[in-house]
């Protein structure tokens, strides 16, 4: 496992120990809140999963002055009002700045689904996730060994939440093909988690490997409407979309045209 991934697992275990001494709490809430908002993708459309955060290890800083949890609902409401599908919220409490009280503000300010996005390590990580409100949550496949993949994965529908697993090569490809036969999303982030490195050409590699009875995501590094549309080209059918938004100064129009680029090329080839 890579030295990044290493620190964020360690990181991760220790919160979900904490999560873990709050486990009657966390089971209350998570039946006592509205139920999950369903993901509703267009048909035959591509779809935008856009994403709110303060920071990223790569970039740093990504928002001016402090860390605001209400500039991130903000920015969550100009997404939907831009097309959204669903928000991704990081809630990694270090290099991403993010909290649990982020994904619950957001959730309960947009009618969206809310993704966790997170280094998530034990199923806590999910109840915790249900209880803040979220929809939805993003497993790493490289953090989330044997059948421990399997567990989160079916923990997280049966709270009736979407899953997106994300893989970055052939190896994590052949780990996930255990959830495969589950309704997942199935995401390719372009960002080495080693290097930090963004490599756009892991989209194209990886595209006649993934399961074609599953949507695809292409997650990381897409800051135009022409990476957009390339990744349309390549069969992905989803986009996880987080820096370039969340710099944008205006947020919603820069998502119209993403989602207008991505849309056409399946009108001009709708295989």
């Amino acid at each position: 496992m890579p030295d990044f991934l290493e620190e964020m697992a360690d990181q991760s275990s220790r919160r979900a120990g904490l999560a873990r001494d709050r486990y009657a709490d966390l089971e209350s809430r998570a039946s006592q809140s509205p139920p999950p908002v369903a993901l509703d993708l267009s048909a035959p459309g591509f779809d935008v999963i856009a994403e709110v955060k303060m920071a990223s290890p790569s970039e740093g800083s990504l928002v001016s002055g402090p860390p605001d949890t209400a500039t991130l609902v903000d920015l969550a409401g100009a997404y939907e009002q831009g097309g959204a599908a669903a928000i991704s919220v990081l809630t990694e409490t270090t290099s991403f700045q993010g909290s649990i009280a982020d994904l619950e503000a957001v959730a309960a300010a947009v009618p969206l689904p809310a993704m966790r996005k997170d280094f998530l390590v034990d199923p806590i990580q999910v109840l915790e996730a249900r209880a803040a409100g979220a929809s939805g949550v993003l497993l790493i496949v490289r953090m989330l060994p044997g059948e421990l993949l399997e567990e989160m994965t079916d923990r997280t529908l049966d709270l009736g939440m979407f899953v997106l697993v994300e893989v970055f090569d052939r190896s994590d490809l052949e780990s996930a093909a255990r959830v495969f036969d589950r309704d997942v999303l199935v995401g390719v982030n372009s960002r080495d988690l080693s290097s930090l490195e963004v490599d756009l050409s892991r989209f194209e590699s990886l595209a006649p490997h993934l399961p074609d009875h599953l949507p695809a995501v292409a997650e990381s590094g897409l800051r135009t409407a022409d990476d957009v549309a390339t990744v349309a080209d390549l069969g992905y059918r989803m986009a996880l979309v987080g820096s370039s938004l969340v710099r944008s100064t205006d947020p919603a129009s820069t998502l119209e045209t993403i989602l207008r680029a991505g849309r056409a090329r399946l009108e001009e080839d709708p295989s």
